[in-house]
């Protein structure tokens, strides 16, 4: 690992470092993706790395290739302690709104981690309901490795899941813009109409 890479991620344990040294051992990060697109779930994902693990190229996932995600999702599997993922569907989107949505999918990740936390440390500045010690961090995903490591973990999954679905409806191009409202997917609504994993309230501009 090259010496301004290793700068870098130890700047990223900062804020882990400074709770092990309070007593906390277990730290998890906290990120989600999907929280903009037109169509698709809210993913969340809850990681706890091993103490001083610094795994290289690891950052916010929207300034990785998806190539270079895909395998940073492989290794942070293999090195972390736990995973949890947790998703709100389009259902519950519409019905209690994205912001709850997304609080609901990273409680569940959370609790979907085959260890407790002793400390969450959550991208952002919403606080989520949980009975663990936990704290937000806005920009988290550029300033915590667990979170960044969570970020990541997160957008693969709901990416794979976007592209699974661009199979079912081919004409929408799913598999290459994930949802988000690029030209060609809004022509396609224009045209087509929404699929059933569309999100009505985010795409009422779209369809009178």
């Amino acid at each position: 690992m090259k010496e301004k890479e290793l700068e870098r991620l130890k700047t990223m344990l900062q804020i882990e470092n400074s709770l092990y040294k309070s007593g906390y051992n277990f730290i998890c990060g906290v990120d989600e993706a999907g929280r903009g697109p037109l169509c698709g779930p809210v993913v969340a994902a809850a990681v706890i790395l091993p103490k001083d693990e610094c795994i290289e190229g690891v950052n916010d996932s929207k300034k990785i290739s998806e190539k270079k995600r895909e395998k940073l999702y492989d290794e942070i599997l293999l090195k972390a302690i736990a995973v949890g993922v947790g998703i709100s569907d389009v259902d519950i989107i519409e019905k209690v709104n994205i912001l709850n949505a997304t609080k609901l999918a990273m409680k569940q990740a959370i609790e979907n981690l085959n260890i407790t936390p002793d400390y969450v440390l959550i991208d952002g500045n919403q606080m989520i309901d949980i009975d663990i010690p936990a704290n937000t961090v806005v920009s988290g995903d550029a300033k915590s490795e667990s979170i960044a490591a969570a970020s990541i973990i997160a957008k693969v999954t709901r990416d794979r899941m976007l592209i699974k679905w661009d199979k079912d409806y081919p004409e929408y191009g799913f598999a290459k813009h994930k949802g988000y409202g690029t030209k060609r997917h809004i022509e396609a609504i224009e045209k087509y109409g929404l699929t059933k994993i569309h999100r009505p309230s985010f795409c009422k501009k779209i369809v009178q």
